[in-house]
């Protein structure tokens, strides 16, 4: 995602993955904290089915987001054999979200606008 000088945050098409990966788990987040595998869960459960990390994108992409800041990952003991790592949306986090949800709209809307469709 880039930020223009002049405008709102635009989605870069080189860069649609990554940024998709983001706006999505911090979406997810913003409802409160979860391990990684909740996070898989629960995407796939919204979504239908239609998105669906495995664990080798997942948790290299919560690890990267929690380097830059924007969550923050708890290790907890849950008595069980092993801890688990929970991962809260800091407040970087939910002012990148709301970046990013401005940006996936300006998206959507400049790309349906180009195919002729109207955005929903």
């Amino acid at each position: 995602m880039n930020q223009p000088a002049n405008g709102p945050p635009t989605v870069e098409i080189q860069n649609l993955s990554r940024d998709c990966h983001e706006a999505l788990l911090l979406a997810l987040l913003a409802a409160g904290p979860h391990h990684g595998y909740q996070l898989a869960l629960e995407l796939e459960q919204k979504s239908e089915g239609a998105f669906r990390f495995n664990h080798g994108t997942l948790y290299p992409i919560l690890h990267k987001l929690e380097q830059v800041g924007l969550i923050r990952g708890d290790w907890l003991d849950e008595q069980t054999k092993r801890k688990r790592k929970s991962y809260s949306l800091t407040e970087a986090g939910r002012t990148r979200l709301a970046r990013q949800i401005e940006a996936w709209r300006s998206f959507f809307f400049n790309f349906f606008s180009v195919i002729g469709e109207e955005t929903p």
